[in-house]
């Protein structure tokens, strides 16, 4: 490995290398240097991590557990796997970790309302969520196929008062409810903090999202030193926008002797031009504010994507990523529709635990990886969120899976 100090990362301006950075209208400049000011200004601000730190210990229920998949452990002959438990969390995902700090800043900031887009809900679903605890208006922009996709998490959202907007542009996904957002945040943002929901856009949302997601990697550095007496030897979680592999990785970046993956969705398969495998197939553009890694046309627009999981359905990835794809330091993979679902049941079936199905697509490479390893090596999976809302989907698509015991 090289000698980056990951760490150190991003630079004054939110570059990661040649990625990141901040490609706005100019209105919104001076909002998003607002932003960056008191992001910096709440890292030592005692009052404000202690509030942060009580509502993830009381309200989301952190520590989520690290545990070990003893079953698919001894089926699968290898390698011994643990699952970093971000589904237990408040609201079903990891998104709830930023989702909080992004709420509370945007009160210190005296905003009224937070807005974002949502792919699989489960943002939406952690914003509102986090927007009636501390007392703040929320708007959530949403592809119509999501929407028909995700139906409980559209009546959670409601339930939890937000205003979720449909959105019938383009591919009706993850990257027109982005667009979405950005167009009313330009009008709106006097009064109105853009909550985005992963590390990506402009500068500072990449390394403030990261940071709130951080506590995932430290919990399990911590987890375990005590339950194992020593590090794990790989690290794998699924990559669409990439905060919950962010919030995994980041504790371990300079650690040599851990190995980082992320697994990407192929959807249908690469060559079929049907997948979201952005770093395996895309090339530098620019995209939602930011200089990174994107699947583009011909003439150089995003182009359309698929994947099973509403939340890997993006044609961009975080800048962070595509510094960490050049560096070497973490390698990137992708799993398929079909082996995401399979994983989706096979997990169901024997430790049961529904995973999300973008989790679903880390379980499936772990699974492939585990019969190659060692019994002494450790690898750690992030389960990033749970998979009630995809039992129905699952079903439907892949009946000869969901009814045919992950065969």
């Amino acid at each position: 490995m090289n000698n980056v100090k990951y760490k150190s990362l991003p630079d004054n301006k939110g570059f990661y290398g040649n990625f990141g950075g901040s490609f706005v209208p100019p209105m919104l400049e001076k909002a998003l240097q607002e932003v960056a000011q008191a992001f910096q200004e709440i890292k030592n601000d005692s009052s404000f991590q202690e509030e942060y730190a009580r509502l993830l210990k009381d309200f989301v229920g952190r520590p989520s557990p690290l545990y070990h998949a003893r079953n698919l452990s001894k089926e699968l002959g290898g390698a011994q796997i643990y699952f970093k438990r971000e589904d237990l969390n408040h609201t079903g995902a990891h998104k709830i970790n930023h989702c909080l700090g992004e709420a509370l800043l945007a009160k210190r900031l005296g905003k009224k309302k937070v807005m974002a887009e949502t792919g699989a809900g489960q943002h939406g679903v952690a914003l509102a969520t986090a927007a009636a605890v501390v007392g703040l208006e929320c708007e959530i922009h949403m592809g119509e196929i999501d929407i028909v996709k995700q139906a409980d998490n559209v009546k959670r959202m409601r339930l939890l008062g937000a205003k979720v907007v449909p959105v019938s542009a383009g591919g009706r996904s993850l990257k027109e409810a982005v667009d979405s957002a950005f167009g009313v945040y330009i009008q709106e943002y006097e009064t109105t903090f853009f909550a985005i929901g992963s590390v990506v856009g402009p500068h500072p949302y990449p390394e403030m999202v990261a940071y709130f997601q951080s506590i995932i990697g430290r919990e399990v550095r911590q987890q375990a030193q005590e339950k194992l007496g020593r590090l794990p030897d790989i690290l794998i979680a699924c990559v669409g926008g990439g905060s919950n592999a962010l919030g995994l990785f980041y504790d371990f970046l300079e650690e040599e002797s851990v190995s980082l993956v992320g697994v990407e969705p192929s959807g249908k398969g690469l060559e079929s031009g049907k997948h979201a495998a952005t770093l395996t197939m895309g090339k530098p553009g620019v995209l939602h504010g930011m200089q990174t890694y994107v699947l583009q046309t011909e003439t150089g627009e995003a182009a359309q994507v698929h994947s099973i999981a509403s939340g890997l359905d993006y044609p961009g990835i975080g800048p962070f990523h595509s510094f960490l794809k050049e560096s070497g330091r973490v390698k990137y993979v992708s799993a398929d529709d079909r082996e995401a679902a399979s994983a989706f049941v096979r997990t169901s079936l024997c430790e049961g635990i529904v995973p999300a199905l973008e989790s679903s697509h880390a379980l499936a490479y772990a699974y492939r990886l585990a019969s190659t390893l060692k019994p002494e090596q450790i690898i750690v999976v992030n389960m990033s969120g749970r998979g009630d809302k995809d039992i129905d989907f699952v079903a439907q698509e892949f009946p000869e899976i969901a009814f045919g015991l992950g065969n």
